[in-house]
């Protein structure tokens, strides 16, 4: 388990995650406070730095799906040991704000998920409205959180429709002077991406998240 020194401990959170020991990341965020680290040192150069890894990991074909759940859960679990004591902390400013859902017709939402937490592990501000998400629940949230991105996912051929809708529904908002669109899912493809407007299309989860900083940079 944890080293007494804070560095130490920063690098077996990260160990952990680059070795697949994911259970060991709440308590080694624990450890990591008992050392005396600050919570947000233990997020982003703990939490954030090992899931970045595995990205990384998973885009040189050194890591899989599987375990780019298993790192996004873990991340998450680890989080949930700071949020308390980061509540009303002075934290840095998130990179950008992103809605981010499933579209209509379609209830699959483990790849959105995993989007949605590799997003907040890369210091996104994230709001996720889950899966059967309508085009007017989509433009409604953007307006009112003041989103920079609108990410959307499907899996069925047959919603592929919902995406398009949805674009056009925040057209017609009047929102895509300053909403930018991402795209993915098993059935999309960069071409339907383009042909549909939208700003660009992620393969995968690790592609997302460049795209997402490249789009709102």
């Amino acid at each position: 388990m944890a080293d007494a020194d804070p560095a130490t401990t920063l690098a077996q959170i990260v160990a952990a995650f680059v070795s697949g020991d994911y259970d060991d990341v709440p308590d080694l965020v624990r450890a990591g406070l008992e050392a005396g680290l600050e919570p947000d040192a233990l997020l982003q150069s703990g939490l954030v730095a090992g899931i970045r890894e595995v990205g990384e990991m998973f885009r040189r074909g050194e890591a899989f799906l599987p375990e780019m759940m298993l790192a996004a859960e873990a991340w998450e679990e680890g989080a949930a040991v700071l949020e308390p004591l980061m509540a009303g902390a002075t934290v840095a400013a998130p990179q950008g704000k992103v809605v981010i859902g499933t579209v209509a017709g379609d209830l699959h939402d483990i790849g959105k998920n995993l989007v949605a937490m590799m997003l907040e592990g890369a210091g996104f501000e994230v709001i996720d409205l889950g899966v059967n998400v309508a085009p007017a629940k989509f433009v409604e949230t953007a307006k009112t959180k003041g989103a920079q991105l609108v990410g959307m996912s499907a899996l069925l051929t047959t919603t592929l429709s919902s995406m398009q809708m949805t674009i056009e529904a925040l057209t017609e908002a009047g929102l895509r002077g300053r909403v930018k669109i991402l795209v993915g899912g098993a059935p999309v493809t960069g071409k339907f991406a383009s042909q549909i407007g939208a700003d660009a299309y992620a393969p995968d989860a690790v592609s997302a998240i460049d795209a997402a900083r490249r789009l709102i940079s």
